[in-house]
């Protein structure tokens, strides 16, 4: 088993977030107030708080792409993959970079996408159809 994650980021809005993160996103949610909340996010403890959003000044080119520099998401597996970006492009969710395969036909070959949530943190999802390309070299 994989150990699960904690990662807090900041929001401007926390009834956003949860529609995004709740609604959206199908997290289910944890405990909260009326400064954070705590989602489940695909097994991993995620918690927005109350703040000053971190913002995207940053990228750096990824296979002729410009990756927001901080960023933070999920592997999925491939169908799961295809089934969020599915239903992302149906809530007219815009995309920093559009659902599509990375280096493809090279070692690693992955299928990713990159979006923002209400506060403008940006999350990638990524699945492999060969999982055990994770961390190939």
């Amino acid at each position: 088993m994989v150990q699960p994650f904690h990662l807090a980021v900041p929001v401007d809005d926390l009834a956003a977030a949860r529609a995004f993160y709740g609604g959206l996103m199908g997290c289910a949610e944890g405990r909260s107030t009326d400064k954070w909340i705590d989602f489940n996010f695909f097994g991993h403890q995620f918690v927005v708080h109350l703040g000053t959003p971190v913002g995207q000044p940053d990228t750096n080119d990824v296979d002729g792409e410009a990756v927001p520099s901080f960023h933070y998401g999920v592997v999925l597996e491939w169908e799961a993959w295809h089934d969020l970006a599915t239903r992302l492009a149906a809530a007219e969710v815009e995309f920093v970079i559009e659902p599509g395969i990375r280096f493809e036909g090279d070692v690693g070959e992955q299928a990713t996408m990159f979006f923002l949530d209400p506060a403008g943190n940006a999350l990638e999802f990524k699945a492999f159809k060969d999982p055990s390309q994770l961390f190939a070299k």
